[in-house]
């Protein structure tokens, strides 16, 4: 990880990314616009905690802790951002 800034950034873009395929799939398929807006919901929710999570690291001053609760929050923002892609495409069957 190069430094807090780019983690953030890559948080927010994967926000993005899943509100704008969540809107693509409202205006296809409106008769499923209340689940979609759920999950648009979890999908912030989960931003905010990937967050509070990457400006809140375990122990601040030991640089090795820090590095692996980065790559820690790395995988889950990963494999929890993959499981709500998931569950749109499971909606919009």
């Amino acid at each position: 990880m190069a430094n807090l800034r780019v983690l953030k950034k890559e948080i927010d873009y994967r926000l993005e990314e899943f509100v704008f395929d969540c809107e693509m799939a409202a205006f296809v398929q409106p008769n499923k616009e209340e689940q979609i807006v759920e999950l648009m919901q979890k999908s912030i929710a989960l931003r905010n905690a990937l967050y509070t999570q990457a400006n809140n690291p375990a122990e601040p001053k030991n640089r090795s802790l820090v590095r692996k609760h980065y790559s820690a929050l790395r995988r889950d923002m990963a494999s929890s951002y993959a499981a709500l892609f998931a569950e749109l495409s499971e909606v919009c069957k």
